[in-house]
């Protein structure tokens, strides 16, 4: 296990407002952009609660087959507390560093989001314009908004059931933003407007169509409207080539293969060479944990969009599924659990959650590398972590905030190991 303080991430949101950085760069229409970071009090979370922490992390690895893992949790009040756990594994007894990149996953579909807002605020683009403006070959989503399709209303099926084998299979493969959405709109659709459907198709097609609007590709608009305001150094949507997360060095991504019954946990396959093509502005991004962080924070405050805002973007949430907690809801590209906002998902070799509070800028972010176990152990590890973290006792000079959270650290660290992969041992040859 490797322990570092979060440096670069309490150099931009530092101990007090004199430190606090102002970033200021292009953003969309305007000429200049300022977000100013809420005041970290700079010191370590209490040990007694880390010790917590980290038992949770350990046990979210073992449950979910990965080798490795990177966490970062910021409590201003308290303190931070960024790791890194275990080894690259899939061949390698590398420790795991906590300056590593990896895949984000569904967190991209937030900066895909943002584009839009960026794009719509600026008056180069209409939340209600229809996707078929666009985005040519799907006529029959003439009801259908760019807005649905950030909010996760359009009613669209999924795209990842139908070419996961071949993401497993052909990690290197060149895939074109429509002929992957294309396995999601040959689904039956729900009526549009009126539910969440988690859909990646609905981001890849938004991306198409914020491309075509704007005559850039997607890397281009992710770069100008949420990393460079932002300068998030280590974020980017690379290139569709086959590659590694960058910056170097990157965090080993595997997943176990199936065998009857479960899967071999004794042979995980490195995938961390992958196209980003296969998950575009759905879930291509890569970035490091202190980037994630500071992303996951601002973007909660709505950082990149300023008080002139006309279209608030998280204030109408809806439920995430009919007989599911009320607490736990989407809009915007994110999800809403009780008072915090962001995303998890799984691609490819990881498996990441990212989630803020609006009010406090208490954040966590987690990664783990392997992606056998989809999303959930990520999510459950993330809301595990922050109601450890959210309880932790204020620093000295500083007061702790009224913050709670709808749930418990038992009841998270009770669903982790309700999610553990089956470990079967391989057929004899």
């Amino acid at each position: 296990m490797q322990h570092r303080s979060s440096r670069r991430l309490r150099a931009v949101i530092g101990a007090s407002a004199a430190l606090a950085l102002l970033l200021t760069g292009c953003s969309g229409g305007d000429a200049t952009f300022s977000y100013t970071p809420p005041e970290q009090v700079d010191a370590h979370l209490p040990k007694a609660t880390t010790d917590q922490m980290q038992n949770a992390v350990q046990d979210a690895m073992k449950a979910a087959g990965a080798s490795g893992a990177i966490v970062g949790v910021w409590a201003p009040w308290s303190g931070t507390w960024v790791e890194a756990f275990g080894t690259q594994g899939a061949g390698s007894d590398a420790k795991v560093t906590t300056d590593m990149s990896f895949r984000v996953a569904d967190v991209t579909r937030l900066m895909t989001c943002d584009v839009l807002y960026g794009m719509a605020d600026a008056g180069d683009i209409e939340l209600d314009a229809k996707v078929p403006k666009y985005v040519s070959g799907v006529a029959d989503l003439k009801d259908v908004t760019l807005l649905d399709l950030c909010n996760g209303t359009s009613g669209i099926g999924s795209s990842e059931a139908a070419a996961k084998a071949a993401w497993l299979n052909t990690p290197d493969r060149q895939w074109q933003p429509l002929q992957l959405a294309s396995y999601g709109l040959g689904q039956a659709r729900t009526e549009p407007h009126t539910t969440f459907r988690d859909s990646d198709t609905a981001y890849l097609l938004l991306g198409l169509a914020l491309e075509r609007a704007s005559g850039l590709d997607a890397r281009s608009l992710i770069a100008q409207y949420v990393t460079e305001p932002l300068a998030l150094e280590n974020t980017q949507l690379p290139s569709s080539s086959s590659s590694e997360p960058k910056p170097s060095p990157a965090l080993t991504g595997s997943y176990l293969p199936a065998v009857q019954g479960g899967y071999n946990c004794t042979a995980p396959v490195n995938i961390t060479k992958m196209s980003s093509s296969a998950g575009f502005t759905d879930s291509g991004v890569t970035s490091t944990i202190e980037d994630l962080g500071r992303y996951a924070q601002a973007e909660a405050q709505q950082g990149l969009r300023g008080e002139k805002a006309e279209k608030k973007r998280f204030d109408a949430p809806l439920k995430v599924s009919a007989d599911g907690a009320s607490w736990f809801q989407a809009t915007g590209g994110a999800y809403v659990v009780g008072s915090m906002i962001g995303q998890h998902g799984w691609t490819p070799g990881y498996a990441t959650a990212a989630y803020s509070d609006p009010k406090t800028g208490f954040t966590v972010a987690v990664t783990l590398n392997n992606s056998t176990s989809g999303s959930v152990i990520a999510r459950d590890l993330a809301w595990q972590l922050a109601a450890l973290g959210s309880k932790a006792p204020a620093a000295k000079g500083q007061k702790a905030p009224e913050f709670a959270l709808p749930f418990t650290a038992e009841q998270y660290k009770n669903e982790v190991a309700k999610s553990a992969v089956v470990c079967v041992a391989p057929p004899k040859k």
